[in-house]
């Protein structure tokens, strides 16, 4: 009445487990031995003659609930219904196979060759330290069961010496199981820790590997800092270079609008200067600290005009309406611009650059249209990638549009890129603001 299924301390299987890789090796070894000693028990009948006495009203009943516990045993996990408990299944298997020694020639049953693989099964179910306690007792209740149900062929004490014997190679297999479980034990111990050391060394390596990627990105974005520096600034201090030397050239009089734009190059410097100093609150990126004013829009385009150095012959600004005033931080924004009217300006040739504001609602709706190359449909998606130019713009820095994207991300816009009808590029950025 064995059934070997897998020890408590170790852990049992899980259902799912058993279900996705049913039926198993040792679950048919287990099956096997079961159905094949439920069926050892009538054949067992059959050739000692055991029914023909007058226990016959007891015998046949007793193979017939052997054969009907078996089977039940067999189809609840062919239908996966689960083991049931430990200790049911360990009662029933000591019952049935000490009644059928009983009814089967006592203390000179072949049944008793069963009791071995009952206590197997019960020391792996149950904890090995209960094998042996099991195993002594199983023995003795074998011993009684010999002594006064046994014929009297011999006298009594060989019946005895019969059942201790029993009771000893009992003990033994309850005892060998139990070092086999401990090896056991010690193996899938010895085999967790060396898989959690593993894990660990795993876990020690990635850790590294992302260190040392987050080391590399920071130093990637120093120097993307660097980069974005030298882009931001080249634009000014070239505009400024030329305003000084007209006016260290005396050969004209400065002008009112050269003096303006000097004076807006110099505020953009020291905004820039500003966002430089809050790097490091912006865990690196270029954009700095919000720093929200009043903005004209007549007066933001005129000042990206200037900043991107298109002369008023190529200016062309629509405004909607004609008043606006936003509530934005002004350098974010102008740089967005200025960096759009420049490269707008570079690849047009003589033609106009037309910027277009217009307020819808909440949102300020910027358009910087050129009469450039234009670019290619698949192309249109990778223009604002860091480092990348295509078609005329190839040579630049490739940081212009990304520095753009970056900014408007940064203001919780959205950048567009369309192909014009006629050639050229409609840069659209739309822009969530507040208004005066």
């Amino acid at each position: 009445m064995s059934s070997s299924v897998p020890l408590r301390s170790i852990g049992r299987a899980r259902n799912d487990d058993i279900a996705v890789n049913w039926p198993r090796r040792d679950d048919l070894t287990t099956l096997t031995i079961r159905v094949g000693v439920v069926l050892s028990l009538p054949a067992l009948i059959w050739m000692t003659g055991a029914a023909e006495g007058g226990n016959a009203h007891l015998v046949v009943p007793l193979a017939v609930v052997t054969v009907l516990y078996g089977f039940a045993l067999l189809i609840a996990r062919v239908i996966r219904l689960g083991d049931p408990p430990a200790w049911f299944v360990t009662s029933a298997d000591t019952t049935l196979s000490l009644t059928a020694c009983a009814f089967t020639g006592g203390a000179h049953s072949l049944f008793v060759a069963v009791l071995p693989l009952v206590v197997i099964a019960a020391s792996l179910r149950e904890e090995p330290r209960w094998g042996a306690t099991f195993a002594v007792a199983i023995g003795i209740a074998f011993t009684a069961i010999g002594y006064f149900t046994t014929q009297p062929v011999d006298p009594r004490p060989n019946e005895v010496l019969v059942g201790l014997w029993w009771t000893m190679y009992l003990l033994a297999t309850a005892s060998l199981v139990g070092v086999f479980v401990r090896r056991l034990r010690r193996g899938f111990q010895a085999a967790a820790e060396s898989e959690a050391e593993a894990l660990a060394e795993r876990a020690a390596l990635e850790e590294e590997r992302d260190l040392r990627a987050r080391l590399l990105d920071s130093q990637q974005a120093r120097l993307d800092g660097l980069r974005v520096i030298l882009h931001e600034f080249r634009t000014p201090i070239v505009s400024l270079s030329a305003l000084l030397r007209d006016a260290e050239s005396q050969e004209t009089p400065v002008k009112p609008a050269a003096i303006t734009l000097l004076s807006a190059h110099v505020r953009h410097l020291e905004d820039m200067l500003a966002g430089l100093a809050d790097v490091a609150l912006a865990e690196g990126s270029p954009v700095g600290r919000v720093r929200d004013r009043k903005v004209r829009l007549d007066e933001l385009v005129e000042s990206v005009f200037d900043g991107a150095g298109i002369p008023p012959e190529r200016r062309l600004s629509f405004i909607r309406p004609p008043e606006s005033v936003a509530i934005c931080e002004p350098q974010r924004l102008r740089r967005i611009l200025v960096n759009l009217a420049e490269n707008a300006g570079r690849i047009s040739g003589t033609a106009a650059v037309e910027m277009y504001l217009i307020r819808e609602k909440d949102n300020l709706i910027a358009e910087v249209r050129d009469r450039g190359p234009g670019l290619p449909p698949d192309q249109l998606g990778l223009v604002t990638r860091k480092y990348t130019s295509f078609g005329e713009r190839r040579g630049t820095s490739g940081l212009g549009l990304w520095i753009v994207e970056q900014l408007t991300s940064a203001m919780n816009g959205t950048l567009t890129l369309n192909s014009r009808h006629g050639g050229g590029l409609v840069t659209r950025l739309v822009v969530p603001l507040r208004w005066a």
